[in-house]
């Protein structure tokens, strides 16, 4: 294989043994650079990680039922340093190419593994998602993703962010092998979604979006509500945003600082401007500042899903596509702050999302999302899909 699309990391390549038959043989599969995989080092975007690996001698469960369902691993791939960026740029390794908008980010901090997905050089890829790390590349990228309820797929052996808020998620192109993945990967549902589930949108989230974003989404709920039925308005407001926003960021920096900060300070790891940045603000955020987020995500969690309910919240996954690659320091944080307002709810919530490549602005994708209640995840996916295939 070659990669023209710098998606992979540089590792000489392994033969990881895969089962011969199974619902998922004869497709091919790339893992984010955060899961071990026996015979490989597990780099988390970071030279300094990388150097301090050595090579695994066992692979990830959830790399590992791949396997066994039949698919075979074709490599590791790309993310960004320490999988705390939305960007898909790493300053010691490179941005891997968008294969839908090559002229824009691929989105993180799974960039690898959605730019080897959508310039077509594996079927579907693992990636992570605490703050958005799977949706923003999937709508970036045009493709498939989904974030899944909160330890419905197994972390182990996975270099962590955000330990209470991390999840290992996936992309495909193709609808139909979406669910597939997704069988496989998620098993029955606890708590499935109705066979005709009611499905609603809110106003305020989609006044965050510029006119000509609303617009450009239109056909993607019109397509939903032909497919799925009526989508109704929520009424009442919602929990409030600002509170969602600054709960998950003091949640993530305290948890993110406490996984990486002891190697960042004894090993003096070269960072990032961004990455340095954000790190340096996580630091500071103090044990009463932890306390309180994880007491007001809790009061969050019940005010969400006295919103919700049952129903699925029709959402945009992003507030715009991908900026350029070009797009100066200023315009991709202002660019991550607006994203992280709609992105943090699930992070927040603990639930399943799904974003659905349904929509296109100026000759790239936009994704729009179907956040599930908590454990609907395999029957959110088979919504989507049916969304998907209308």
């Amino acid at each position: 294989m070659k990669d023209n699309a710098f998606a992979f990391m540089p590792y000489p390549p392994v033969v990881v043994p895969h089962a011969l038959s199974g619902p998922l043989a004869g497709y091919r599969f790339a893992v984010k650079d955060l899961f071990d995989v026996a015979g490989y080092p597990t780099g988390g975007g970071s030279p300094h990680l990388l150097a301090m690996s050595g090579i695994k001698n066992r692979t990830a469960p959830v790399v590992q039922c791949l396997l066994d369902a039949g698919a075979e691993c074709v490599g590791k791939t790309h993310t960004n340093e320490l999988a705390f960026s939305l960007t898909g740029k790493n300053i010691h390794y490179g941005t891997p190419r968008n294969g839908a908008a090559p002229s824009r980010i691929p989105g993180g901090s799974s960039s690898g593994s959605a730019s080897a997905v959508s310039n077509g050089l594996c079927d579907f890829a693992l990636g992570t998602d605490t703050g958005g790390s799977v949706r923003t590349p999937a709508s970036y990228c045009g493709l498939f993703g989904l974030r899944p309820s909160h330890d419905r797929i197994s972390l182990a052996d996975c270099q962590e962010l955000s330990r209470s808020m991390d999840t290992a998620g996936y992309f495909t192109r193709d609808a139909l092998l979406f669910d597939l993945v997704g069988q496989c990967l998620l098993g029955d549902d606890p708590a499935p979604l109705p066979a005709e589930p009611t499905l609603a949108l809110s106003e305020e989230l989609f006044s965050l979006l510029a006119a000509p974003v609303r617009q450009a989404l239109q056909p993607a709920l019109d397509r939903i509500a032909a497919s799925a039925g009526v989508v109704s308005r929520l009424t009442g407001a919602l929990p409030d945003l600002a509170e969602t926003y600054w709960t998950f960021r003091h949640i993530q920096g305290y948890e993110a600082w406490r996984a990486h900060g002891e190697n960042i300070n004894r090993y003096g790891f070269a960072l990032g401007p961004d990455v340095a940045e954000r790190f340096a603000w996580a630091a500071t955020v103090t044990d009463e500042q932890y306390r309180h987020a994880c007491a007001a995500r809790n009061s969050l969690r019940d005010a969400w899903h006295a919103v919700l309910g049952q129903q699925v919240l029709v959402l945009p996954t992003l507030p715009d596509i991908a900026p350029l690659v070009t797009a100066g320091e200023d315009e991709i944080e202002q660019t991550r702050r607006l994203s992280q307002q709609l992105l943090a709810i699930a992070g927040i919530c603990g639930t399943p999302q799904a974003t659905l490549p349904l929509a296109r602005k100026d000759g790239a994708p936009l994704g729009i999302s179907l956040l599930g209640p908590r454990n609907s995840d395999a029957s959110l996916v088979k919504l989507a899909v049916r969304i998907a295939t209308f």
